[in-house]
Order: structure tokens, then sequence, then C-alpha cells
């Protein structure tokens, strides 16, 4: 099966490190809840678009990664605060559990939209996260006067 020597280098290895990141670069956050290693829908993701040209060279323009996973198998377990981290955010970012989630966050953490898997091209997939920034400048007062 999959490991996460599999994902592409340019995912930040720790949350902390995505925080940074984010604010010194001035770019949103790509928060990704995935199974890597039983979740079939999380392995199309990975493969159709994360490891995807198109998806590569916008992530690496314009957004910072970080994968939350939460593999089963007992040769694919995370170290432990890497685990604890993961956890903190499902708990945050994703108390239903749903895999895969993909959360796109402003720089502070905000919720600009949320998706997951969906049989598009990698090219629409841009779109679609790109339609979320775009959005949220265009119209920022409106998000949170609900």
């Amino acid at each position: 099966m999959m490991s996460l020597a599999v994902f592409p280098q340019d995912w930040e290895s720790s949350y902390a490190e995505t925080i940074a990141t984010a604010k010194v670069e001035n770019k949103p956050i790509l928060l990704v809840f995935s199974g890597s290693d039983w979740c079939g829908p999380c392995m199309k993701l990975d493969r159709d678009i994360w490891n995807s040209p198109e998806f590569k060279t916008y992530a690496k323009e314009k957004l910072v990664l970080y994968k939350a996973d939460f593999p089963r198998k007992k040769g694919q377990q995370l170290p432990l605060d890497q685990a604890l981290e993961n956890k903190a955010l499902a708990e945050k970012y994703n108390p239903n559990g749903y895999f895969p989630l993909v959360v796109l966050l402003d720089k502070q953490q905000q919720v600009l939209g949320e998706t997951g898997y969906q049989k598009i091209s990698p090219q629409d997939y841009v779109s679609l996260l790109n339609s979320y920034i775009k959005w949220r400048y265009i119209y920022p007062s409106f998000l949170f006067s609900f």
C-alpha cells in the first residue's frame, strides 16, 4: 500500500511549521485529512491530484501544504507527537471525521473553504481551491456575518 514517503516533498512535517511558513510567505494553508493506508478516495486524491504536475506547480506558488494523516496499519503509524497534533487538528477542523477532507485556511487559520475527493481534473481541482481564496478576498466581511 501507500506510505508517507509517497507524498510530495513539499508537504510540511509539522503544523506549527506550516503556520509559520504561511505567515512568512503570506499564503493560505491546504490542510488535508487523509487515511493514507485505508481510505480509497484519499489514495485517489493523492494519485490523481496531489501528485499531478498541475497541482504541484500551483501549490508551490500559492499554498502551504499539511497532511493530517491517520494511518491504521501498524507499519504506517506516525510518531506520537505528530499523531497527537493531527488528532487536535481533527477535533478543530474535522469533528465529523470525514475522509478525505480538504480544508483551505488563511494564514490566521480561518476556514476559507472545504471539499473532499471529487472526480475532476487537476486543473478543475486547482480552480476550485482558487475560488475559495478569491471569494474570501472579494467578500471578506460576508464570511463572518452569519
